[in-house]
């Protein structure tokens, strides 16, 4: 299978949007803070973003709320292009459990990770249509961890699913992750050295015993 360059089409996207005669809405789901930062300074040139935090994923709560706290600091504190609003949505984590089921046991990266995609990316792609934005997309790929291909093959299923656009995208190209690495310093922002869930928390902490 050919992999496709989604900053490409990410970047002929961003240029057809130079065309248009209004600045379109993007609902942007976030998993932190950090992972936002690059991506908010990019891309609020050229939508009103609105940051959507659901991460029903995360554990234990206190790092829920503290990713949240996170997120809306760093919003608060940031000089961008445009207009940014925040949403953090409930905390759910009975929802990602029951997903997590029977899949406990596989390494983080394999099709647990895969499900908890589609999970957020859903919701998000739910309040995306609700809300009446223009686009919807996520902040994972900035990560070298999480999957491009996969997350913008997720993103276009559920754009044919609720008739709205995804913004495709692979945030970690052209340093995009060496700049949310810099922006995070700059800001003073929390990193989390796991991924969100108990089961990256575990292998995280099994990975310093070695």
């Amino acid at each position: 299978m050919v992999k496709e360059n989604y900053q490409k089409i990410l970047e002929t996207t961003l240029q057809s949007i130079l065309k248009q005669p209004y600045r379109p809405r993007l609902l942007l789901h976030s998993c932190c803070g950090p992972c936002s930062s690059y991506i908010l300074e990019y891309l609020s040139q050229y939508f009103d973003i609105t940051v959507y935090y659901y991460n029903p994923n995360i554990s234990p709560a206190s790092e829920f709320t503290h990713r949240a706290e996170e997120q809306q600091k760093l919003i608060a504190a940031m000089s961008l292009g445009g207009k940014v609003d925040c949403i953090i949505a409930d905390y759910e984590p009975e929802v990602f459990y029951d997903m997590a089921k029977g899949k406990e046991q596989e390494p983080e990266g394999g099709t647990r990770c895969f499900d908890c995609y589609t999970l957020r990316l859903r919701k998000t792609a739910e309040a995306a249509k609700a809300g009446g934005y223009d686009y919807f997309t996520t902040t994972l790929s900035i990560s070298p961890h999480k999957n491009a291909q996969v997350l913008n093959a997720i993103g276009k299923e559920l754009s044919a699913e609720y008739d709205i656009a995804y913004l495709y995208s692979d945030f970690k190209k052209k340093n995009g992750y060496k700049r949310s690495c810099e922006l995070s310093e700059q800001y003073h922002m929390y990193r989390q050295d796991y991924c969100g869930c108990i089961y990256s928390k575990l292998e995280a902490e099994a990975r310093k015993q070695i």
